[in-house]
């Protein structure tokens, strides 16, 4: 039981780094996307120093936290007796669906970053700040689902991600309003 909880924290370090890079990339992508809109050689000085720090935001810290925090989650659930029990809970179920989500959260970041990098722009700066919500609420329902477990109630759960989401988007709408109103 001793080494569980070194597997653990260990699990827990590359959540945190994993989801602080999942954060800052999408900003990134922000960034090269208005970078985009820019005159030259303002656009090329900005999109060459914003894809070196995406590139190696993805490559020294993402992708090896998103493995990393996988390798030893599998680790806890497969070869652990704690982890055994747990996979027969229907609240570690419900978190593995959010992991999968986040999975294909980082996946679709990923075919974002990979057009960036080849100056495709597809999205507005808009769609970006709002995709960055996405990993929030990732973030927020596997927390308080770990942290409640069976206490969940899932219908309060379900109402309280929803206003959680709703919330997120009046304040997009407010921080645009902001941001138009500075720039005019």
């Amino acid at each position: 039981m001793d080494y569980y909880n070194y597997l653990k924290s260990l699990h827990l370090i590359f959540v945190i780094t994993w989801f602080a890079g999942l954060f800052y990339i999408v900003r990134l992508f922000v960034y090269q996307i208005e970078a985009a809109q820019k005159p030259s050689p303002e656009k090329e000085i900005l999109q060459t120093q914003y894809k070196i720090m995406s590139y190696r935001l993805w490559y020294i810290i993402t992708w090896p936290s998103a493995v990393l925090a996988s390798i030893f989650a599998f680790w806890m659930l497969f070869f652990t007796d704690l982890g055994q029990s747990w996979l027969q809970m229907p609240w570690m179920h419900v978190k593995l669906g959010f992991v999968f989500v986040l999975y294909l959260y980082h996946g679709k970041c990923h075919q974002i970053f990979k057009q960036l990098q080849n100056d495709q722009v597809k999205y507005t700066t808009n769609f970006m700040r709002l995709w960055n919500e996405g990993a929030t609420i990732i973030l927020f329902a596997v927390v308080f689902l770990v942290v409640l477990k069976n206490a969940f109630n899932w219908i309060y759960g379900v109402i309280g991600i929803f206003l959680f989401s709703v919330l997120i988007m009046l304040g997009f709408k407010f921080y645009k309003r902001i941001r138009e109103k500075n720039q005019s």
